[in-house]
């Protein structure tokens, strides 16, 4: 019998598809990833079921819409079934090895079925390097004075944005001095997640193993490795220069108009990031080759979502359905699959772990809610089926129960035509993605009525289908879990007021 095909799984937070230059990009940030995908199917439209991370994560580790078990359950369920739960439970070795994102964590259920999760949670400690206007301290006789100010300045007309700009100017001068960017990265480089993966690689022997990796490198605040500023070509940057552009670039007392004046600087620094996340890869992969283990390793990659930079005068990645945030990259590698062109069908992550599972020739669970698409990928054929996402418009902070309450974000996305619905505005638009591919001029309500009947009826059954499940054992687990947690925090807060 042939040896089972190990899996791995790489995932980057904020990653646009389209600043990949194997997908295109006029800046050659995935030089690696270029060559790689020789020899990988490349889907060209891999859509998220979800934005941000906690509404991505569930659909592309447990095949699951991130709302089929309501608002209440961020994350995995406890104890539900997974892509790690499956393949533990055919004896594969399974390690995760995750850059400090919160929300990927046994917190939230993604410990299960690994038999090494690091998060690096514990690694990660407060920066004394504050980034901006928001970090500066303001106590003492400064701190009142400067309260006086603001709120005099604030009540004249003209006066604010002149306020607000002398104290932004006043705390970029008054902050500490960085020698480096290590001292003001938030999370751990991809270097340190690859030289973890690897050194449990060379203790796992021969078994077949699952790895997943998730890098933080293109995420905010935008802090790039000296060397991967250095491979992109970018030798000019300063630690003192890159926190005044994330200082800048989180402001919002300021118009988008003047943030522009800074987009490219603040673009360099993210696609810098990615590219150290390319060279990191292409570390494993040298050293999986040098073990003779890449010839029978399954590879994926994808994100769980983009990044705006102001395309709709939006920046970062809140709770929003735009195609910068929902169009992911995704490279998938299989030992012997013969590659051919992929559809342009949109690829709902919601498929990848069952797609996964059917490549490396193992059982589907029947709670996965997505189908393998393994044998259209290997033919070259399409796929029908839309790609639904959703979130929680506005729920910016899902620590707070109230924000998770909110009214659901809706898109059905076709290869040519896209819908977006707002629960709480009531507000529909369809865009032509072929005329529009920007989302700037929805179609009006008399255009297009039959693609727009059938987007409509896909989210209706989309959602019947989430109304008719009865809870599980592991939502209820779920739900307890938050009690207990919660209950933590409220007794804990009440007794720090003591």
């Amino acid at each position: 019998m042939a040896p089972r095909k190990s899996v791995i799984l790489v995932t980057v937070d904020c990653l646009r598809a389209d600043h990949c230059s194997f997908l295109g990009y006029r800046r050659r940030t995935t030089p690696f990833l270029d060559g790689l995908a020789s020899e990988c199917f490349v889907f060209p439209t891999a859509i998220v079921a979800g934005v941000p991370t906690y509404y991505s994560f569930p659909a592309i580790m447990a095949s699951r819409y991130p709302l089929a078990m309501g608002r209440e359950v961020l994350g995995l369920a406890s104890g539900e079934t997974s892509l790690a739960s499956v393949l533990k439970e055919n004896e594969y070795a399974t390690a995760f090895f995750g850059a400090g994102n919160p929300y990927l964590s046994a917190r939230f259920g993604y410990d299960f079925g690994f038999d090494t999760f690091r998060d690096f949670l514990d690694d990660l400690v407060p920066h004394s390097i504050p980034d901006g206007a928001d970090a500066q301290e303001r106590t003492g006789w400064a701190g009142a004075l400067n309260h006086v100010l603001e709120k005099v300045t604030h009540k004249g007309p003209g006066m604010a944005a002149a306020y607000d700009e002398l104290y932004f100017q006043y705390c970029q001068r008054r902050a500490p001095a960085a020698r480096s960017l290590d001292m003001l990265r938030r999370f751990p480089a991809a270097d340190v997640i690859v030289d973890s993966a690897r050194s449990w690689l060379a203790s796992i022997g021969k078994n077949p193993f699952f790895l997943w990796l998730h890098f933080m490198d293109p995420h905010s605040p935008y802090y790039p490795t000296e060397k991967g500023l250095e491979l992109f070509g970018e030798n000019s940057l300063t630690p003192s220069r890159a926190r005044y552009l994330n200082a800048y670039w989180n402001r919002f007392d300021i118009a988008s108009k003047r943030l522009r004046r800074r987009r490219e600087e603040i673009v360099t620094m993210y696609d810098s990031g990615i590219r150290w996340v390319d060279a990191q890869l292409a570390r494993l992969v040298e050293f999986l080759r040098q073990f003779k283990i890449w010839e029978n390793c399954i590879f994926a990659l994808t994100a769980d979502h983009g990044e705006e930079f102001l395309e709709h005068d939006c920046r970062y990645h809140a709770p929003s359905l735009v195609e910068q945030l929902i169009h992911v990259p995704l490279l998938l590698r299989v030992p012997g699959a013969k590659k051919k062109p992929v559809s342009s069908n949109p690829f709902s992550l919601l498929h990848l772990a069952p797609t996964l599972l059917a490549a490396a020739e193992l059982p589907i669970p029947s709670e996965f809610q997505g189908q393998s698409h393994w044998k259209h990928v290997q033919e070259g054929s399409s796929w029908s089926e839309p790609a639904i996402s959703e979130c929680i418009a506005g729920c910016t902070n899902p620590f707070n129960l109230e924000k998770r309450r909110g009214a659901r974000l809706l898109a059905v996305r076709e290869a040519r035509y896209k819908l977006l619905s707002n629960f709480d505005t009531g507000a529909q638009h369809l865009f032509d993605l072929e005329v529009d591919p920007g989302e700037r001029a929805p179609l009006s309500s008399a255009a297009e009525k039959p693609e727009r009947r059938r987007l409509l009826q896909s989210a209706l059954e989309h959602l019947r289908r989430a109304c008719a499940r009865q809870p599980s054992k592991a939502y209820l687990r779920a739900i307890l879990r938050d009690v207990d947690l919660n209950t933590v925090r409220a007794l804990a807060t009440a007794n720090s007021a003591l």
